[in-house]
Formats: structure tokens, C-alpha cells, sequence
């Protein structure tokens, strides 16, 4: 199994990454994929953009660029126990994607119910479409009550390769997502995280644990280039020539 997008993705806007959209859109047209989700940091993070980059990048960004369609979008931090994120709805609106993470800068880890509550909360908010990578153990949470609001509110887990290099027990976990989703037969994204361009792409730990839980190829969104741009379109309302 191949992926034709990475979508999770930072630039140098988000203080912390060390390339250009530019640098970035170059590598994915190099790995031959079709689309590149951009999802710098929401204010939040120490050195992230202000809301403005965020309600500026559809006029800014084309929507192509290297041969590349430009998926612009945001990776916006969960904050509490209620599910707070630091960009509002209408900013938020205005992306193609949404990405929704927790993060120890924003948000100290507490407990499994706090978690928990957390992620419940974010599954009913309309302008969030991926989970960002749910298997840090330091954000323990009762997998089997938000697994299915995951999917009855329509999010997206994504299955993050870096995070088994930075999060620890993330492999575990995301594999006992992992078979969580193929039981409720949920859709997946696989990710990177890159904040480096030669990064972009490299997916192959994501992969694994897909693989090792047997998961439907046919459910991994950006394993195809008509399923994602299909499932972009309905989220976003925008059309690809592919």
C-alpha cells in the first residue's frame, strides 16, 4: 500500500519546522503523490502563527502549486477538558482540513476521564475533521466510548509515524485504535507529521501497524487518489482534476 498524500504536514510558519510550502509541495511531487495537506500549528504552540495566517491562507495559498493540489489546513490544539480549541469555528470554516491534537504545551495531561471528556467534546464539533495522533500515552483515553463518537460524528483517526519515535507508547495504542476502526469499519488517514521536507511522505511505520491488524486498504482515505480527493471535496466543496 502507497499513500498520494501526506496530511499532516508543517512549514516554517509553525516556528518549529524547517521548510517552505514551496520545499515541502517539491518533496511530494518528488514521492509522485497528488496532494499535500499543509496543517501548520494553531497559536497555541510556543512560536505558532497567529489566527490571521490561518484566515488568510485560502486567499493567499493557490490551490495548486508544482503540479500539487494545495490542501490547506490547520493542526488546532485541544486545550481542555471540554474540548476547547484555540481557533475559532469561522476561522476554522475556512480551511479545506482540520486537524485536532493534544499537545503538553497547551494543554498538561490529567486523566483518563479528563481525556476522555476531552475527545468527546471533539468529536461533536463540526470543524474538526482528523483526530491527530490519538496514541500518546500521555493522553490516555477510554478508547471504546470515543471510538464510536469518532464515527458517529464523522472524524477521521490518523494513524501518525512520527509519534512512535516522540510519544511514548504510541505503537501499542495506535495499533489498538487501529482494530477499533476496522471494527466499526472507520476510515483512516496515515501521516508523517513532517517538519522537514525530506520527510514528507515517509509513512512506512504508519503503514505497519495497519498492516499488522490486517485494516481494509479500501478505508485509508489517502491509499487512493479519487477516494481522498472525493472525501476533500465533501468536506471542503472544492473539485480536482485527477
Amino acid at each position: 500500500m502507497n499513500i498520494i498524500c501526506d496530511t499532516h504536514t508543517h512549514t516554517i510558519a509553525s516556528g518549529h519546522a524547517h521548510s517552505t510550502v514551496l520545499e515541502n509541495a517539491a518533496e511530494a511531487a518528488r514521492m509522485g503523490h497528488k496532494f499535500l495537506v499543509i496543517s501548520d500549528h494553531a497559536p497555541n504552540i510556543p512560536g505558532a502563527p497567529t489566527e490571521l495566517y490561518f484566515r488568510a491562507m485560502p486567499n493567499v495559498l493557490p490551490e495548486s502549486a508544482l503540479g500539487i493540489y494545495l490542501i490547506r489546513g490547520c493542526e488546532v490544539n485541544v486545550l481542555d477538558g471540554d474540548g476547547s480549541l484555540d481557533l475559532p469555528g469561522d476561522t476554522l470554516d475556512r480551511l479545506d482540513l482540520v486537524i485536532a491534537s493534544m499537545h503538553t504545551p497547551t494543554f498538561p495531561p490529567a486523566d483518563v476521564e479528563t481525556h476522555t471528556r476531552a475527545w468527546l467534546a471533539v468529536a461533536k464539533n463540526p470543524s474538526v475533521d482528523i483526530i491527530g495522533h490519538a496514541g500518546d500515552a500521555r493522553f490516555a483515553f477510554d478508547h471504546e466510548r470515543v471510538i464510536p463518537a469518532f464515527k458517529e460524528y464523522g472524524k477521521v483517526v490518523e494513524i501518525n509515524a512520527h509519534s512512535f519515535k516522540v510519544r511514548q507508547g504510541s505503537y501499542e495504542n495506535c495499533r489498538a485504535i487501529a482494530r477499533l476502526l476496522k471494527k466499526y469499519e472507520m476510515p483512516v488517514v496515515v501521516s508523517t507529521d513532517a517538519h522537514f521536507a525530506p520527510l514528507i511522505g515517509k509513512a512506512e511505520a504508519s503503514l505497519e501497524v495497519l498492516r499488522d491488524v490486517d485494516f481494509p486498504e479500501e478505508l485509508v482515505l489517502n491509499a487512493d487518489a479519487a477516494r481522498f480527493a472525493n472525501w476533500v471535496s465533501a468536506k471542503s466543496g472544492r473539485t480536482f482534476d485527477l
